[in-house]
């Protein structure tokens, strides 16, 4: 709830305009928000689907990060013409970094999480310090594309790369120093990377043993920092860091009301989880593999990464199909909980048809395989919410206590169908909206750096009142057949041929 003393600044006045690039791992936005009558308000500036390519010389999957700055650039030219804007900010996706040599020119590609080279990474590393050491450490759960990963493979695997390198930017972080010209690294994208320790700073222990030098990094950065200027058609405006990565700003942008509310923030993945003053790094956390990302104002997210929509978006990629909302329609008349999968199985990470990937995983759970697409967007759809009512007991078990709401945020939130089976599956009231919370998360953060907002918790009141919310009630209940079989998949890693417990 809005504790006491927050307050909007400037309540009744018109703020100044920011602009939020928000940037996706499918698509990038950009964001123009203020304040006007007490309430906040938006216009899409730019959007452009993110653009990627496989390197000839290395044969990785990267980001073109060149096309994406040149594309912010547009679009921040487009804003400036048409009005004052007091400042920009950047977030995206977590763990994807640049590098730069001593001269700050790149080093090396983009390289993209979903790239096969971290395979056997993550196993080596815990055989050299322990699992429960690094989790210890930093609160933070293994995935192999952690930025500590990705860095070890590339110390393996580059190390001429590693020998010029002298800084390591987020990809937020490496935007904000091309508009701006100023070094950081952001403290909420910062703690994605697994190599920062939950008291805050850079963990010397992980970067000796995957092989970093330790002054790659910048003492974190605050969100709602402001780092610099930038000028773009004459016009001067501030750089200011939000919380850098997307789920932070996200979380932000959340309309929460009290800690027995816990978030999802869907879209390509689902990010599910609560916020907490302290961390929740026990050993039951890292068993069930819980992650303590930061915050704005240091709160901690306590979540889980689930794969989200992505399996949707690489079917309708797969069939040239453009409108998902039909899609949806068509899968609310599909049976119910006529196949189901462990969509966070390393065989959905990047599977060359994700069609195929579903098909093969039925067949190895015998179950029926989808014979149409509006089954197969079903199967999605039932298994994401399985995987919400799972990670709903867990939290519930950490807590020691009982959740009251889920608000779902982002772009996933416009997905009714799948909003009314999170709420049937975990028996709780749901909440949908807003849909740009990662643009509201970003563009609060700037405005509070402006002063033009007090803290987190009065931005979260001026959401509250800026923008309608969809509610949804439980109306049926999981068969607990379904949700046996669906625990004893999650046990288990099938990778297409393969089976290991």
């Amino acid at each position: 709830m809005l504790r006491a003393g927050a307050r909007l600044m400037n309540r009744e006045k018109t703020s100044l305009n920011c602009v939020a690039v928000d940037l996706g791992a499918g698509s990038g936005r950009l964001i123009a928000g203020q304040v006007s009558g007490g309430r906040l308000e938006l216009a899409e500036a730019g959007r452009f689907q993110t653009p990627s390519f496989y390197d000839a010389a290395s044969g990785y999957q990267c980001w073109n990060i060149d096309e994406i700055e040149a594309k912010v650039r547009e679009a921040l030219a487009s804003c400036t013409a048409a009005g004052p804007v007091a400042s920009v900010g950047v977030d995206s996706w977590g763990v994807d970094y640049l590098l730069l040599d001593e001269k700050l020119d790149r080093v090396g590609v983009a390289v993209c999480y979903r790239d096969k080279r971290t395979e056997g990474i993550v196993e080596r590393l815990q055989a050299r310090l322990g699992a429960e050491a690094i989790y210890r450490r930093t609160g933070i759960q293994f995935q192999p594309y952690n930025t500590l990963i990705q860095m070890a493979a590339c110390c393996e695997q580059e190390p001429r790369w590693m020998d010029d390198a002298r800084h390591l930017l987020m990809i937020p972080d490496y935007l904000h120093f091309r508009l701006s010209g100023v070094i950081s690294n952001e403290y909420t994208n910062a703690t994605t990377t697994q190599m920062l320790g939950l008291d805050g700073r850079w963990d010397e222990v992980l970067f000796e043993a995957a092989g970093l030098k330790r002054d790659l990094m910048q003492p974190p950065t605050q969100a709602a920092t402001v780092l610099g200027q930038m000028r773009i058609g004459g016009v001067a405006l501030k750089v200011i860091a939000p919380a850098t990565h997307d789920t932070a700003s996200a979380v932000a942008g959340a309309p929460l009301e009290s800690i027995d509310e816990a978030y999802i923030s869907s879209g390509t993945w689902s990010l599910m989880g609560i916020e907490s003053m302290t961390p929740m790094a026990t050993a039951e956390a890292m068993r069930m593999n819980f992650t303590n990302e930061g915050g704005f104002e240091r709160r901690y997210r306590v979540l889980k990464n689930l794969t989200g929509m992505w399996p949707v978006q690489r079917i309708c990629q797969e069939k040239g199909i453009d409108d998902v909302e039909g899609l949806v329609a068509e899968a609310t008349t599909a049976s119910a909980w006529r196949s189901i999968v462990n969509l966070n199985d390393p065989l959905f990470l990047n599977p060359p048809s994700m069609i195929e990937a579903i098909r093969s995983y039925c067949r190895y759970a015998r179950q029926p395989e989808p014979e149409s697409i509006a089954q197969m967007a079903r199967c999605v759809f039932d298994s994401l919410a399985l995987s919400y009512k799972t990670v709903r007991e867990e939290l519930e078990l950490l807590r020691q206590c009982k959740l009251a709401r889920i608000r779902i945020v982002g772009g996933g939130c416009r997905n009714r169908l799948l909003n009314q089976l999170c709420a049937d599956a975990c028996q709780l009231p749901v909440t949908a909206g807003p849909v740009e919370a990662s643009a509201l998360g970003n563009l609060s953060a700037q405005m509070i750096a402006l002063g033009e907002i007090e803290n987190l918790d009065a931005a979260r009141a001026l959401i509250r009142a800026s923008f309608a919310m969809e509610e949804y009630q439980p109306r049926a209940s999981v068969p607990e057949v379904v949700y046996q079989q669906f625990k004893q998949l999650a046990c288990t890693s099938y990778t297409g041929g393969e089976q290991r417990a």
